[in-house]
Order: structure tokens, then C-alpha cells, then sequence
């Protein structure tokens, strides 16, 4: 039966993938990768030869209905991305939906997130969150933030290094200065870091020493 598979990768150990995973990245058809040199690192690391074929966020839409029949004609395909859960922050939305709605069987393994662990260890409560993913660059920012200093359950975003100050900023102006709040960085690689306290504190500690790498934020919601 053709099956869509959306198979977690690691966000930076490369031990951090399941048995399940490698087995399907062997066997399906065609494994479809946000960037095949990327990914073509982790296939050589074991030593799977699978076809790969991009499908990232500046072709995913030309490329939805061709997949979709592909699958119809009974091929199978692994959606993988950079590092993580496809769909999370990155391509997948679209094509699973197509999926859905030709009533393709979809199938999405456990694995790798990076908001989980950082969650996790952030020392915030974490019985109810909510996933916010990078905040707008311009257009609709100002509004989200003014929103979210309201919100109740921790936050959880995605950031670039370049624009982690900016957005600390952002936090103090619109959550306050005594907000609290975890900053994870290169989670599960050789440089990883977790740096926790208040909206100030952060700040003054990147503003001294810029990071570097994927940035996860978990910010405390309002009291």
C-alpha cells in the first residue's frame, strides 16, 4: 500500500534517530529532503542509497500534485527534513494534506524536536504550553507580541542567532524584564547550552557573549 512516511531526524547527534527510521528510509521508494546535501550526510553515515528528490518550501507547491500521483500509482515516500519532525517549522503541511485528502496513508514516526527537550529542561511548567515557531519578522509582529502578553501557558519559539537580541528585546518591552525564560541552543551537539533566568538577565548575557547556532526560546506565561 503507498504510504506517505514523515521521518524525524536528528537536530544535531546523529545517534538520535530510531531503528523504525532507518529501516523506512530504506525501503521506501523515494526519500523527498528539504536539502539533499544536507541529508545526503546523514544517508552515507548509514550507509542507506535510497533516491532522494528536494521538496523544500520555495518548490513545495509545484511539486505537491506530482508526488500525490506518484503515491496513487503505488511508489512510497520518506519526507524528512533538515534536522527534526517534518511539518514542525518546516515543509510537510501542504503535502500531508494532499495526502489526507486523496486518502493516501500518512504515517508520521516518533523522533527528534527540538522544543521538546528545551522545554523540558527549561525548569518552566510544562503541563500546558503552547508552540509559537518563529515570531513574524515585520509584518504582524507587534500585534503577536501584544497578544502573547496575555498568554497564560509557557511559549515556546524559534529563533535565528542574529536576531535573538532582538527578539529579547522585543520580550522585555512587551512580557517585562522580570519575565522568565530559558534560552536552548545547539541542543544535543558538542557545544550545547542552556542559559535560564530572567528577560534582563538574558539579554545582558547575549549582549555580551552573541550566540551561535539553532535557538530554541521558552518563555514563563503570565501570572
Amino acid at each position: 500500500m503507498s504510504t506517505l512516511y514523515l521521518v524525524p531526524t536528528p537536530i544535531g547527534n546523529l545517534e538520535d534517530i530510531t531503528l523504525r527510521a532507518l529501516r523506512i528510509l530504506k525501503e521506501v521508494d523515494c526519500i523527498l529532503a528539504e536539502d539533499t546535501r544536507t541529508s545526503g550526510k546523514l544517508l552515507k553515515h548509514y550507509e542507506i542509497t535510497t533516491p532522494m528528490q528536494s521538496h523544500h518550501m520555495h518548490n513545495e507547491h509545484k511539486t505537491v500534485d506530482t508526488i500525490v500521483k506518484r503515491l496513487q500509482g503505488g511508489e512510497t515516500f520518506a519526507l524528512i527534513s533538515d534536522a527534526g519532525t517534518p511539518a514542525i517549522s518546516d515543509p510537510g503541511f501542504l503535502l500531508t494534506r494532499a495526502c489526507v485528502q486523496n486518502n493516501i496513508e500518512v504515517e508520521c514516526l516518533p523522533g527528534a524536536t527540538a522544543f521538546v527537550p528545551a522545554l523540558v529542561n527549561s525548569g518552566l511548567p510544562n503541563d500546558k504550553f503552547v508552540f509559537e515557531g518563529f515570531l513574524p519578522v515585520k509584518k504582524g509582529r507587534q500585534t503577536r507580541l501584544q497578544f502573547l502578553a496575555e498568554e497564560t501557558r509557557t511559549m515556546i519559539f524559534y529563533e535565528s542567532p542574529h536576531k535573538l537580541l532582538k527578539t529579547l528585546t522585543n520580550f522585555a518591552e512587551y512580557f517585562g524584564e522580570d519575565r522568565q525564560l530559558s534560552v536552548s541552543r545547539e541542543l544535543t551537539k558538542l557545544f550545547e547550552e542552556t542559559k535560564r533566568g530572567n528577560v534582563k538577565e538574558v539579554l545582558s548575557y547575549y549582549t555580551e557573549k552573541p550566540a551561535k547556532g539553532e535557538i530554541v526560546i521558552v518563555v514563563e506565561g503570565k501570572k
